[in-house]
């Protein structure tokens, strides 16, 4: 039987991983495995040793045609990987001179997703996470580029989806709740 294709994305700073994380421990207690795949540490892997990049954060002021030549590379990758796959990365990416699609259409015919998973929270909430996470440089804004953001990636999660046939869902992941988010996302997941 062949496996389900989810891709899960979030503004940096949601809680995105974190969640993935505690839906993946719930379903491995029951007996379900994912393959999970970070789109961008793959993108970073390769860049790295390409030597166009030092660190992570670098990767979103790179060339446009750099990125599109390291998306393609990472989405031919990830479709060769066989069974339940969940593809933990952005559906825009915000650049210097605006948004970048993270999953351009020559990323999507090849990953042909089943579901694409929003996790969303309050703008607040991810600005104040963002301010206490000393473990990543991060672009100063504020909570209204950050509603900005959130609302670009619905409408291009809908662009995905008209474009691959696949569904949508939003999972909010709000402070305090990680319970209730991991276990909604890990029934997606089932």
């Amino acid at each position: 039987m062949e496996g389900k294709k989810v891709i899960i994305t979030g503004v940096p700073g949601v809680g995105k991983t974190t969640v993935v994380n505690e839906a993946l421990k719930k379903l491995q207690e029951q007996g379900i495995e994912y393959k999970s795949i970070n789109f961008g540490t793959f993108m970073f892997e390769v860049a790295r040793s390409d030597k166009i990049v030092e660190n992570r954060d670098q990767m979103r002021t790179l060339d446009r045609a750099v990125q599109k030549r390291l998306q393609q590379r990472a989405g031919q990758a990830i479709a060769q990987v066989p069974g339940n796959v969940l593809i933990d990365t952005h559906a825009s990416v915000k650049t210097p001179k605006g948004y970048l699609a993270g999953l351009p259409e020559w990323v999507l015919r090849e990953l042909m997703p089943d579901i694409i998973v929003l996790v969303e929270t309050d703008d607040d909430q991810i600005l104040m996470r963002r301010l206490s996470d000393e473990t990543r440089s991060r672009d100063k804004e504020g909570s209204r580029s950050i509603a900005e953001h959130q609302q670009f990636n619905r409408s291009i999660a809908a662009a995905y989806a008209m474009m691959t046939g696949c569904t949508i869902r939003i999972i909010t992941n709000a402070d305090f709740l990680l319970e209730q988010a991991s276990s909604e996302l890990a029934d997606v997941l089932r």
